[in-house]
């Protein structure tokens, strides 16, 4: 018997715009965009808001509602969905399902667009269901947050928590446009300004030597809320993000995960301290722990090693935590390898480092090693809070 044999591509696009004031009526930069679709017929958006987000900017949905009615580009739902902010969003998914229902309620067609004004919990949430409603309703992303408008708010990835496991269920679905807007960074508790740069420290580790030195060099101006510096990490975050996402494997097809580094038990670390560990702060321990493992197994000298681990705690991270540490073969810690495997399938690819700005790939842990990396860190972690 013969076959049948189909191949073709499909191009993805979309703009990360950064403004201020994005629903102020001077700025005409969001209608602009709405407006430049060649789809001319009558078109909805749908706002789902984050709880936070409105506690903190309590007049927000009365101001989208006179933007969009100064500019009519659009046709806006007027009832605003607000939904809990934080992972919990992601681990109940009657707040997945309401989405879904405005979906059906309001008549949100796939010419129409869902908008989501929040951190990057409600983003993956949203965005799993927009990406699944009619199978793929366009999705404006509004992160609010430094950890979404730099890393989570920026990529491809949706979803929500199942089985108590991080976005076991998801989808790769590029937004529509991201709009980063520095006037929701003003709002956030010093604790969830800082979180997000622990991504930034990633991805520097990972990818760009002179943007860990540039993260150096401006620890204390980043701690000290200088907004400069966060727009520049948040737009240098943003452009290694998208850099990386243009490569050989957007979709994660493979096995590897390279922006995922200090990744496979930081998304542990959060479910078994059952989220009082923040995800940011999770990932600042887990790039300690891998940078101190990297280091043991010989790979990261240890200068480097040292100057990771001094710039995590200059920016303010606990480097590591008791639930962390790995005592033996049935440490609950070590189940985050397994699942980090069975996320991908195939073989078990961890990202260390070779150097600052050099990762490189390996497919088995040595856990006496990393015990020891552990105890390294609680040590330095116990004599700092001693002296």
């Amino acid at each position: 018997m013969d076959h049948l044999h189909q191949s073709f591509t499909v191009k993805f696009e979309y703009n990360i715009y950064f403004t201020t004031g994005i629903f102020d009526i001077g700025n005409t930069l969001f209608s602009s965009y709405l407006g430049g679709s060649e789809n001319r017929q009558l078109r909805k958006i749908l706002f789902i808001a984050d709880q936070g987000v409105i506690d903190a900017h309590p007049h927000l949905i009365e101001q989208i509602k006179k933007y969009f009615a100064h500019y009519n580009t659009v046709q806006m739902v007027p009832d605003v969905l607000i939904v809990p902010g934080g992972e919990g969003v992601k681990n109940d998914e009657t707040h997945f399902s309401q989405v879904v229902e405005a979906v059906n309620t309001f008549g949100i067609d796939r010419h129409s667009y869902i908008a989501a004004i929040g951190g990057g919990s409600v983003l993956d949430m949203v965005g799993y269901a927009a990406a699944v409603s009619h199978r793929g309703i366009k999705h404006i992303r509004i992160p609010t947050t430094v950890l979404s408008q730099n890393d989570s708010g920026i990529g491809v990835k949706n979803g929500i928590n199942y089985f108590s496991k991080k976005n076991f269920l998801g989808t790769f679905a590029p937004p529509a446009a991201v709009f980063n807007d520095e006037i929701f960074l003003t709002t956030l508790s010093d604790r969830e300004w800082r979180s997000g740069i622990s991504e930034a420290v990633k991805v520097a580790l990972i990818k760009d030597e002179a943007f860990f030195d540039w993260l150096e060099q401006n620890a204390q101006a980043l701690v000290q809320r200088n907004m400069a510096a966060m727009n520049y990490l948040v737009w240098r975050c943003a452009k290694l993000h998208m850099e990386h996402i243009a490569g050989k494997d957007p979709f994660e097809s493979g096995s590897s995960r390279p922006l995922d580094f200090g990744h496979w038990s930081a998304h542990k670390l959060e479910y078994l301290s059952n989220f009082e560990v923040r995800h940011g702060e999770a990932v600042a321990m887990g790039i300690a722990l891998d940078t101190m493992y990297s280091n043991l197994c010989g790979r990261l000298a240890p200068k480097q090693c040292n100057r990771v681990i001094q710039l995590l705690q200059n920016l303010g991270f606990d480097i590591t935590h008791p639930l962390l540490q790995v005592h033996g073969d049935a440490s609950p810690i070590l189940a985050g390898l397994q699942e980090f495997r069975e996320h991908l399938g195939g073989e078990l690819t961890i990202m260390l480092l070779n150097d600052i700005g050099e990762g490189i790939e390996v497919h088995d842990i040595d856990t006496g090693l990393l015990e020891k990396a552990g105890q390294m860190l609680y040590d330095i972690q116990h004599h700092q809070l001693q002296q």
